[in-house]
């Protein structure tokens, strides 16, 4: 942890702080190890403090002892952090804006009379490079979503229901080793593959396409893949529209490298389904994973950033007919020097049940 919480300090500089407040339950699992929605940490150029409540007291004791000062809150937070700026002469504190709310601001600047400096995407930055434990836990948890999705092709049939599939699918997974499941689980089928996000419900699978967007959650990191399949055979037009799809995934993949910016990377898949289906790719190629879901950079055609080794990201190209069917493939991928490495082992053609 010490290597992240210095990462923080070299960015005080640049930002006009002396200190550092980290109130969202992302920075607060990055920089302490350990999940608490309702905990804080207090970063300045000398020391660290955890502010904790009897609920997670023991587990920060244990964990971070040595790295922090660990306050167990009796009262206000605000307080606390009143009394621990005076004694360290801070003048200029920093504070998480994008995720902070406007009450949640008030209670912040109730006991303290420091000038404060929102930080914006400060940490989200520092976040973008995983480091090799990073990487090793998302590799876990995609392998869990591999192992998922081939679970899940032995059970498929239009003998049960869209949240059959969604709640087997998270089930298996918890039980061989995830977390979580990484968000809400999307599994659907016929006409409902055209809504990108559509929503599982109880209702038997149609014939037709039948996609499935999941992930599985390992020591709080991510995984995220989709793959779509033909319940019944697929005709010529399903498998022409598989199969651009198909191409464009395969193009985009091949091209990504350190170097590559990242709006480049979404024109070479866009480039190829608009050939024949202008319109009906409707999102980005993909976004970066991580803690939460959609970290950036994105493969946007708005973003201009380069990628670096060490991001991860998706490769998600699809085609949405709208109120016919869509079809989506997803793969999560890491950024190396002269390649990327693919987490996503689950097979890509075109699979008919």
């Amino acid at each position: 942890m010490i290597n992240r919480i210095n990462n923080l300090r070299s960015s005080f500089d640049s930002l006009g702080v002396d200190a550092i407040f980290l109130t969202s339950r992302t920075s607060h699992r990055y920089f302490a190890g350990f999940d608490n929605e309702d905990g804080a940490l207090l970063i300045t150029k000398k020391n660290a403090y955890a502010f904790e409540d009897f609920r997670y007291i023991e587990v920060a004791e244990k964990q971070l002892t040595g790295t922090y000062n660990v306050v167990m809150l009796k009262g206000k937070r605000s307080e606390w952090l009143g009394n621990i700026l005076s004694s360290e002469n801070i003048c200029t504190l920093g504070f998480e804006d994008l995720h902070m709310s406007v009450s949640g601001y008030k209670r912040l600047c109730d006991d303290i009379t420091v000038k404060t400096v929102p930080i914006g995407d400060t940490v989200n930055k520092i976040r973008e490079v995983k480091t090799p434990d990073e990487i090793e836990k998302m590799k876990k948890a995609q392998k869990l979503t591999d192992m998922a999705f081939e679970h899940i092709l032995g059970i498929l049939s239009t003998d049960i229901t869209e949240n059959d599939v969604a709640s087997e699918l998270e089930y298996f997974m918890r039980k061989n080793g995830a977390e979580d499941k990484s968000f809400e689980t999307i599994s659907i089928s016929a006409e409902k593959t055209s809504l990108p996000h559509g929503v599982p419900a109880c209702t038997k699978i149609k014939k037709g396409f039948f996609t499935m967007d999941f992930g599985a959650t390992v020591d709080g990191y991510h995984s995220d893949m989709t793959r779509t399949v033909s319940i019944g055979k697929a005709d010529d037009e399903m498998k022409k529209l598989y199969n651009t799809v198909l191409e464009a995934q395969l193009a985009a993949l091949e091209y990504l490298r350190a170097g590559v910016k990242c709006s480049d990377a979404d024109k070479v898949a866009r480039d190829i389904i608009y050939k024949d289906y202008k319109g009906y790719f409707g999102h980005s190629l993909g976004h970066s994973v991580g803690l939460e879901v959609h970290e950036m950079p994105a493969l946007s055609p708005n973003m201009d950033k380069i990628l670096v080794p060490g991001n991860i990201v998706t490769v998600e190209p699809g085609i949405y007919i709208p109120s016919k069917y869509g079809v989506r493939i997803e793969d999560m991928v890491l950024i190396l020097e002269n390649e990327i490495e693919n987490f996503t082992k689950s097979p890509k053609n075109l699979i008919e049940i």
